[in-house]
């Protein structure tokens, strides 16, 4: 395992939002860390017992140039497009959607003991932003898991340890994990060659990331983690304690597109000229190009 070692060098603290119908969530990346973050947009987290913060959910919306990834640990949410299709997501379970030349579709979670889980939005390259729109769901069972002596790890999408993900995904080589890790434990991750992109987000419990692994940070934040040189076919080690009640928490990790970037709500494309065409292609009807398809 490599001794270099990948530096914590931003911390996001996610704050409290209301999205879609009300729905109370925590808003932790958006308009304002595109650019360290790229090709990660958004990242919503949600973490309640009460179904009052999300039972309205996310009703019928249009998204074009962006993929959605919705992924829960606990809870149920409901889901349908304008093409017809419905599904459910359930404990454990993954909908990976790209959005393609666009699509309508509707979130509704459903009530449970405890929602549990995120939401990403990944960036579509400029050439792929008017593909076909598409979507995968991936039950718990369908993600792999690793189980280690000090925690467990679900492979999402990517690669760990030569152990492939439940989802292949086709436009942004998206790494995803899942760890769950053992308290007071300590865990590494070196699989960041050509990965330049890296963060974990904090779903429970406290991790440390500093140089002396002694400073705690607590759910609810993304932290990134940068390549001390420019040698992208060198691994660098991350390395993460976690604290007395253990920690749960997601990584992520991809290649910056380095691409303009026009944000119009749930529309995300390179150019103003792009939005605008977009939003007169919903008033005039004509936003639907294509039929969503299975991956």
């Amino acid at each position: 395992m490599s001794d270099i070692r990948r530096k914590a060098t931003e911390i996001i603290r996610g704050h409290k939002a209301m999205d879609g119908a009300g729905v109370h969530l925590t808003r932790v990346l958006g308009i304002k860390t595109t650019n360290s973050f790229d090709p990660f947009l958004m990242l919503d987290g949600f973490d309640s017992h009460n179904p009052e913060d999300y039972i309205k959910g996310f009703p019928w919306h249009p998204h074009r140039g962006i993929e959605t990834v919705t992924y829960l640990i606990d809870g149920a949410m409901d889901h349908g497009d304008s093409l017809g299709n419905k599904g459910s997501i359930l404990a454990g379970g993954v909908q990976w959607m790209s959005a393609g030349s666009g699509i309508i579709h509707q979130e509704m979670p459903q009530a449970s003991q405890h929602m549990l889980g995120c939401q990403l939005w990944v960036n579509l390259p400029r050439k792929d932003k008017m593909s076909e729109p598409s979507y995968g769901d991936i039950v718990a069972s369908d993600v792999p898991k690793v189980e280690e002596p000090n925690a467990v790890v679900r492979v999402i999408a990517g690669n760990y340890k030569g152990t492939k993900g439940g989802f292949a995904p086709k436009y942004v080589q998206v790494t995803y994990l899942d760890v769950a890790l053992k308290p007071g434990e300590t865990w590494e991750y070196n699989g960041t060659a050509n990965n330049e992109t890296l963060f974990t987000y904090l779903f429970s419990g406290e991790m440390a990331v500093n140089e002396a692994l002694d400073q705690m940070e607590h759910k609810g934040c993304a932290i990134l983690y940068s390549a001390s040189n420019e040698n992208k076919e060198e691994c660098e080690t991350v390395r993460i304690k976690a604290g007395a009640e253990g920690a749960r928490f997601a990584l992520f990790a991809a290649e910056p597109l380095r691409e303009p970037i026009a944000w119009g709500g749930p529309v995300v494309m390179n150019t103003r000229q792009e939005l605008e065409q977009a939003f007169d292609e919903m008033d005039r009807g004509t936003f639907i190009k294509d039929n969503a398809a299975m991956v």
